[in-house]
């Protein structure tokens, strides 16, 4: 497969998580890896590590933009680690270079990843994450997911 032609879906979500959202994570990324979707995200621990994961035991390809210099920082099952040097802003990096998006639940360094990825017209699935209220009404931007296999599902299929 011509790289170009590999979807590139990113799985957002805190630096630090439990258990259960590990566990999430991880699915997502297996999931990913079985359907031959590269997995791109912020390549340090938490959900990230635990997609990254899942993906690599899966077979697939892992792809982690830094927030720093050193490409040392990157979680062990990052097979690619882009050092962006810029901080958060590499949040931007991360949801640009996909066609859809996953957020695992998350802080505010996913809330802000899932706003630059709806200016930007790509889709967002959620799974346990941020919901949004605009003037008092629910917003349906995010697209809820129950499970890793619907998120999966759903990015692949808003990602084509």
């Amino acid at each position: 497969m011509i790289m170009e032609d590999m979807v590139t879906i990113a799985v957002i979500g805190a630096g630090q998580c439990t258990i259960r959202e590990a566990r999430l994570a991880e699915e997502v990324g297996r999931e990913l890896a079985r359907r031959g979707a590269a997995l791109i995200c912020g390549g340090l621990g938490g959900v990230m590590e635990a997609a990254c994961r899942g993906a690599s035991e899966a077979g697939g390809l892992t792809i982690g933009i830094l927030p720093g210099e050193n490409r040392q920082q990157a979680n062990p099952y990052i097979q690619l680690a882009i050092a962006s040097g810029v901080g958060r802003a590499r949040n931007m990096a991360v949801v640009k270079s996909a066609r859809a998006v996953i957020a695992v639940s998350g802080g505010y360094g996913t809330l802000s990843e899932i706003a630059f990825a709806l200016q930007s017209g790509i889709p967002v699935i959620g799974l346990n994450t941020w919901s949004l209220v605009k003037n008092g009404q629910t917003d349906s931007a995010i697209i809820p997911a129950q499970n890793a296999a619907q998120a999966v599902t759903l990015a692949m299929e808003l990602a084509a």
